[in-house]
């Protein structure tokens, strides 16, 4: 086909199009509402996934953490009964852990894993804050998770053993309660018990501008946990949960593998399990809750592919009934044309291409829309937002496939008209 009459046909397309802009807008709302979707939730779902990933980047790469269950261990299609009669980790665990050649440091938290912990309020004369999640730790605990302490100090290993009752406050605790004046020394209450502030930690990273609580917790020793929540952290009570978690940091140039192994080993011993029983524990690195994230991330995906599909499917399926009424219509104009020399190819190129021309127009505004949701969405409630070029090609993609797919039908029945009849037809 030359060019000339290939520009010739798209300027008939346009036409056709423009002559008709309320059918034609009307047809394309299915296209719209798809392509919208697509846009707009990837581009949340992008922009909190890379900063979640940064959060994830935050830990260090050999911390390895070891849990009775987690959400990896659980997504392998373990049985979720045989899960929760797993034995309980504990401090005598950890101290086993911290023995382990390969071991630097060893922490434990308690209030961290599955089960949940302890939120509560902490109060300074008349100020108070929001629920807060509490941790029992020990004196590692900023160290082995690579956090930075802003002020003061964190509680030291004799504090610890003697139980004593020492919190070191997040960023959200030190600004509700001390915005002006210097927190360290200053006695608070936490939930029924008194306190003594003897440090700040520095603020976490979040995603992007959204507050999801990664400065909402307090930090106190955890046997002063245990003595306040009435909690015996190191029996196994198998059936019952209990949230502790072990976080373990191999020695420099050590291999997190051969770190893993050990602490595998360690526990294996301590659980008394043989040969043949599977690990009634779980063990965490930053790859690993990486891989999980990445399947909850293409689960995610692959939903929105789905649910957009079905709407760019109606859109679709009105495209080929306009376009079916279309041929109808103008079955004298089609005619015409043949009785002027018009071939088959340039019939079926001309519907086809106001086919895709259609749902194009609707997939422009789809990226249009999909976009100015996505920011508005930023703007409005501080929530990550990345627009990647791939979503736009992907939207432009589909919308133009889908112009071809139910426009071919049509383009086909108009290019097979014959003109005699075609010109009888009224």
């Amino acid at each position: 086909m030359r060019w000339a009459l290939f520009s010739e046909i798209v300027a008939m397309s346009w036409d056709t199009l423009r002559s008709n802009k309320m059918r034609s807008a009307l047809t394309v709302l299915g296209i719209v509402i798809g392509i919208t979707s697509i846009v707009g939730i990837t581009s949340l779902v992008r922009g909190f996934d890379d900063s979640f990933r940064a959060l994830i980047m935050e830990i260090g790469p050999n911390t390895i953490f070891v849990q009775k269950f987690s959400g990896i261990g659980m997504s392998s299609g373990a049985d979720f009964q045989a899960i929760l009669r797993r034995p309980n980790v504990t401090p005598d665990d950890a101290k086993a852990i911290e023995e382990a050649p390969s071991i630097q440091l060893v922490d434990i938290t308690l209030g961290a894993g599955p089960g949940g912990g302890f939120t509560e309020r902490v109060t300074y004369r008349n100020q108070r804050t929001k629920p807060l999640f509490v941790a029992g730790t020990t004196e590692r605990w900023p160290y082995v998770n690579q956090l930075v302490i802003e002020s003061g100090r964190f509680f030291n290993a004799g504090e610890v053993q003697r139980r004593q009752n020492v919190v070191v406050l997040g960023q959200t605790a030190k600004a509700a309660l001390f915005p002006v004046e210097d927190p360290i020394g200053k006695p608070v209450r936490l939930g029924l018990y008194q306190y003594t502030v003897v440090g700040v930690m520095a603020k976490r990273p979040s995603p992007g501008a959204l507050d999801i609580g990664a400065d909402d917790f307090v930090v106190v020793p955890h046997t002063t946990y245990q003595k306040q929540y009435g909690i015996r952290a190191n029996l196994l009570s198998r059936g019952q949960l209990r949230s502790v978690q072990i976080a373990a940091v191999p020695h420099e140039g050590v291999s997190r593998e051969t770190a893993i192994r050990e602490i595998e080993e360690i526990m294996r011993v301590r659980h008394r399990l043989r040969l043949h029983e599977p690990n009634d524990f779980d063990i965490m690195t930053q790859d690993s809750v990486l891989e999980f994230w990445n399947q909850i991330t293409q689960a995610i995906f692959l939903a929105l592919v789905v649910l957009s599909s079905i709407a760019l499917m109606v859109g679709g399926i009105g495209v080929m009934s306009i376009m079916t009424i279309s041929v109808t219509e103008r079955t004298r104009e089609i005619g015409v044309r043949k009785a002027l020399g018009a071939r088959r190819v340039e019939i079926l190129w001309q519907f086809l291409l106001e086919a895709v021309f259609l749902t194009s127009a609707g997939g422009v505004l789809g990226i249009v829309i999909g976009s100015a949701v996505g920011l508005g969405v930023a703007w409005l409630a501080g929530f990550p937002v990345s627009l990647p070029w791939w979503s736009f090609a992907i939207g432009i993609g589909f919308s133009a496939a889908v112009g071809v797919f139910f426009g071919m039908v049509p383009a086909i029945r108009a290019s097979r008209l014959d003109p005699i009849e075609a010109l009888r037809y009224e």
